[in-house]
This record gives structure tokens, sequence and C-alpha cells, in this order.
């Protein structure tokens, strides 16, 4: 049978940036996967996007055919182009591996971690987490992909100002209190909260962390899974109200979803516990209007919340293939405006010769970018932001609590993106893209 009718060789195409999105790397890939068994086909997409630094695999039902997309430093790019036939095969290994139905008519979460060996001989880590959901075409999934070096979370790599990196060793050296850290889906918000549990995380401290998943697994941490979405299944504060019976030091709550786990983590953080937690808001400010409208307007409130934060993910710029020039006088009043507006501790640029740069293209990287870095605005219980809380005559805006927190010294998100554009690490529209 080897001599009559060999088995096809397949050739795994490997994917480079400059391909990405491209038309003929499209049909290229697309053959390959077609060609592939389905634990290959999940093993050599985790592979090519770990090799691109993606961080998420995009599969997505059109009418005629299925969509591959990488997510590459927060832009999507067209990878690959499956039929539904394969499509339904890799689904059934997505789901056997993740541990979720291919016939259920509701959204799913899941987990693959596993070593699997391709073809070709090469043994593929995939650790992934996986999110799936119904649709008029058939089963999307999106998969995040998780890198699992613990030595790479650390405050060093955040990428803080001095400033910044002063108010946040000073909070969470502190033994109680509440730290929020907020922003949309991918702005890596998880990814600065293991930052801080790593640099925490030592001998004489008890961490545990609440999870829906557990993304990563750190040594010398404690870390439960809950899950929320099954009927009947312990909640979120229930499993916080278990947990500090168990006398930790500091707790990380995944998300603060409702009421009960927000009352529960306040109250935590005024018993003696450091309380580490994400929440979905676009701004610092609005995490505070956020979490009043949640838990009802509290005296405790001040007391326990030490450190709000929130930010975004822009694009860096390639310093290979940058190109510099010289703004423009509309561009440059931009600018002048959100520079005047910086607080008296903040050093300002000179504009009078400011250079900008633009992305610029090589064989290698037709993009122009590398990589990410996060935006920020945050802010502590202090001056202003500490009278309009503790006597407040009405229900407070997010505009006017941001106001106060200007007027305490916050650099907000836009006045930090503008300062990175004067520094030459990302461009105005990049900024403007991501925050408007």
């Amino acid at each position: 049978m080897q001599l009559y009718d060999p088995p096809k060789q397949v050739v795994y195409q490997d994917i480079e940036l400059n391909q990405a999105g491209n038309q003929d790397i499209l049909q290229r890939v697309s053959a390959t996967l077609e060609q592939v068994k389905a634990d290959d086909m999940l093993a050599y997409l985790v592979q090519q996007a770990h090799q691109l630094n993606a961080s998420d695999i995009h599969m997505e039902s059109q009418k005629d055919f299925v969509r591959i997309r990488f997510r590459i430093d927060g832009v999507l790019h067209p990878i690959a182009h499956l039929s539904r036939e394969k499509y339904r095969i890799l689904v059934s290994a997505v789901a056997s591996a993740g541990n979720v139905s291919t016939s259920a008519n509701e959204a799913q979460q899941g987990h693959i971690a596993m070593k699997a060996r391709m073809a070709d001989g090469n043994v593929v880590d995939v650790n992934v987490r996986l999110e799936t959901v119904p649709t008029i075409n058939g089963m999307d999934i999106v998969m995040r992909l998780f890198n699992m070096d613990q030595s790479m979370y650390t405050l060093d790599r955040l990428g803080l100002s001095d400033t910044e990196r002063k108010v946040v060793d000073d909070i969470i050296s502190r033994p109680t209190g509440l730290v929020l850290v907020v922003g949309p889906t991918g702005s890596g918000k998880t990814t600065t909260l293991y930052s801080m549990l790593n640099t925490l995380n030592s001998e004489e401290r008890k961490i545990i962390t609440i999870e829906d998943p557990v993304e990563y697994q750190f040594a010398g941490i404690t870390q439960i899974s809950v899950t929320t979405q099954t009927a009947g299944q312990t909640s979120f504060a229930d499993k916080l109200r278990a947990v500090l019976r168990l006398d930790p030091d500091i707790v990380m709550v995944g998300e603060i979803r409702d009421t009960d786990t927000a009352r529960t983590a306040l109250q935590a953080s005024l018993t003696g516990h450091l309380v580490l937690s994400t929440f979905h808001a676009s701004s610092a400010a609005a995490a505070l209007t956020r979490m009043m409208d949640v838990i009802g307007t509290n005296p405790l409130f001040v007391s326990a919340i030490r450190l709000v934060m929130a930010q975004r993910l822009i694009r860096k710029l390639d310093d290979a293939s940058k190109e510099a020039y010289t703004p423009d006088e509309g561009v440059l009043t931009k600018i002048r405006e959100v520079v005047d507006t910086l607080p008296s501790h903040v050093a300002k640029p000179d504009l009078s010769k400011l250079q900008l740069y633009k992305p610029g293209k090589t064989a290698e990287n037709p993009f122009g970018y590398t990589g990410q870095l996060a935006i920020r605005e945050q802010f502590t219980m202090s001056g202003q932001m500490r009278q309009i809380l503790e006597n407040p005559k009405k229900v407070l805006s997010a505009q006017e609590i941001e106001e106060a927190a200007i007027a305490s010294g916050m650099i907000t998100m836009l006045q930090d993106g503008i300062l990175k554009v004067c520094q030459g690490l990302t461009t105005l529209d990049e900024v403007l893209r991501v925050i408007g």
C-alpha cells in the first residue's frame, strides 16, 4: 500500500508577519489545513500564532466558508479560509480538547492545555482559553493564547512611569485595601494583576485567586476556578466568602460582575485583606460611577478603595523602520491643547522642535509596528477625590469624578498617549484609534 498508494506528504507552511493577510499565503495555508488531520490543524494554528506573537485566534463561520484570523498587536489579519466540511472536523477536535459541546445552543467557555505531536514530528504546547458561540452559520470560536513563563509577569515589564510605579509599589505594599484594574476585553488587565501578584508572591504571604477560568498557573499561589455559567454553580461571592475563611493575606477576584461580589470584596478589603480585581469600564472615573451603581452610596467606599487603574493597549512603532516627520500646525495645535492641561508635576515636552514618527515599511514588517504598550490613567483616594466622595451631596457623574482626579494630579489616558507620541513610541493615529 505504501508503495502503490503512498500518503501525501504535508509541508507545513510557516507564516511570516509580512505574509499575514496576503492573498497568496491565505491560499497556501488554506490548502495546508485542508490536507492535515484535525489535531494537527489545532496544533499548527496555535504554533503559527505563537510565532507571530498573536494574542487570539478567531474562527468565524461565513455563509460559504470559515474565515480564520489572528489578532496581532491588537489588529486582526486573515490567515486562512476553510471549507465547512473541514471546519466541522476542526470544531470536533477543539470541542473534545476544551471539554465543550458542539451542539450547545448557548455560549460556552473552556480551556485547552495539551502537548500535540504533529505529523512532521514537531511537539506543540497548546495553552489557550476557549470561547464558543453559536451563530446563524455555525459555531464561532475564539482562542486566547497564553504564555506560561512566570518570570515575564513582573511590574518591571509593565512599562509604568516612575510616578505610576511609586504609587503602585506603595499601594500593594499595604496589608489592606481594594485595587481595581479596569478596561475593555483584551486591554491587559489580567496581565497587570498577575504582575502585581507575582511581585508580592513570597513565603510570608498566602495568596488566593478566584477566576473564571484560571488563565495562568503560578507556583506559590492557590488558584480556584469558578464556573458561573451553569445553573446551581457556586457564585464568585460565595467562593470569595469561603476563601476569606482560609486566612489569606492577598485575594485576587478575576472580575467583579455583580452586587454581591462587589460588596464582599469591599468588606474583605476593610477587614485586613489586600483585594485585587478587574472591572469592565471605559475609564478610571467611569469605574467608580459603575461601582457606585452596583453597591449604592456607601461611606466605606472611600476607605476601601486604594487604587483605580484604567488601561488600553496601543501598537508600538518598529524602531528599525519608523520615519520621522515634522507635524503641521493643525496636529501641533491638537497636541499643544493636551500638553497644556498636564498637571504641574509632569515634565512637559518641548513642542518648538517636535519630531513625530510614522510607521515605515520593510520586507519583514510591512505594518511598521512591533509589539504593544499600555497607556494608563490611575488615581488614589486623596485630595479632591476624597472630599467629593466622603461628602456626596448628589449622584456624581464620571465627568465630575474625572475632574476631581485631574485636580488631584491624575494624568488621563489621552495625556499619557500624547506623551508617548511625543517620545516617538507610537503615532497620533494609533492613540486616537484606541481611545478616540
